[in-house]
């Protein structure tokens, strides 16, 4: 079985290598040329990003073309079974693109497509899980069945230096409602699991007392569980390692990173942003050492 996600995953290169993972490119699109968002680094992204203020670029999902053509020459690779696993369908219409192209891709391709119901961290969780059950010779519906459990289970939590980028590119929708035009205002944004979009759960006047409360909420969440912590960041690795202290102190932590979010995600975001993505430990550790 091969494995396909998406760039909103925010899978290193190197990993997605190693876990034989082919992960579909979403688009910037810069005035002068379209980007593939896994050819440019961060600190690029974001100097393009803050140089062409008060203009931002825009995104793009893969096209089904495109997903067609990704089934088909993985089909004629190994022997035509596979597991798409792809952005939250609350957040992109990339799950829409890649059963479209399934459909063009079959019978060649027999594709089984999964909404994370997530992004970030949270769906690159779901696909760790997936590639190191296909490594472990796990069936099909018991990758699902792990893969639903970490969907139930994880959370994806973040703060922003300013709502700025998200007013601008459209993209506040209820966050607007619970902290409208007052960009001094530090929203706390998570991902609903009931429909996988974003919903604000509360907002500070400072960003200290905005990552305290991260740290807090997922206190409430997990109390002593052990957990995978990601910090994710774009371009503020003061707030992230002061999130990852913060994070040690609260949580029973088995295993913790710090990472970049992929810039087709900071393009809503600004470099001001910094979340975790956290997930119980036994649902990865018995697939992977920690």
């Amino acid at each position: 079985m091969k494995i396909v996600t998406d760039s909103a995953a925010d899978m290193p290169v190197e990993e997605t290598a190693a876990l034989n993972v082919t992960a579909a490119p979403l688009l910037i699109q810069f005035p002068d040329r379209e980007v593939n968002s896994s050819d440019i680094s961060a600190d690029d992204f974001y100097n393009r990003l803050e140089a062409m203020r008060p203009a931002i670029p825009t995104t793009a999902q893969p096209s089904p073309a495109l997903f067609t053509d990704i089934y088909r020459k993985l089909a004629q690779a190994g022997d035509g079974d596979i597991l798409s696993i792809h952005v939250s369908s609350g957040l992109s219409g990339t799950l829409n693109s890649a059963r479209l192209g399934a459909e063009a891709a079959a019978p060649e391709a027999r594709v089984e497509l999964w909404d994370s119901m997530t992004l970030s961290g949270g769906e690159r969780f779901q696909v760790m899980a997936a590639a190191l059950g296909v490594k472990a010779g796990w069936s099909l519906d018991q990758i699902k069945q792990r893969m639903a459990e970490i969907r139930d289970q994880n959370e994806i939590i973040y703060t922003l230096e300013t709502l700025e980028y998200l007013a601008r590119g459209g993209r506040i929708g209820r966050v607007q409602a619970a902290a409208g035009a007052i960009l001094g205002i530090k929203p706390i944004i998570r991902v609903d699991h009931a429909d996988g979009k974003y919903t604000n759960v509360g907002r500070n006047r400072t960003v200290n007392g905005a990552l305290d409360f991260i740290a807090n909420h997922l206190r409430n969440m997990y109390g002593d569980t052990p957990l995978w912590i990601t910090v994710l960041h774009g371009r503020w690795a003061e707030r992230a390692e002061a999130l990852k202290q913060l994070t040690a102190s609260k949580l029973k932590v088995a295993k913790m990173e710090v990472m970049r979010i992929s810039p087709v995600l900071g393009v809503h975001t600004g470099p001001g942003i910094v979340g975790i993505a956290a997930v119980p430990m036994n649902l990865l550790a018995d697939l992977t050492s920690v």
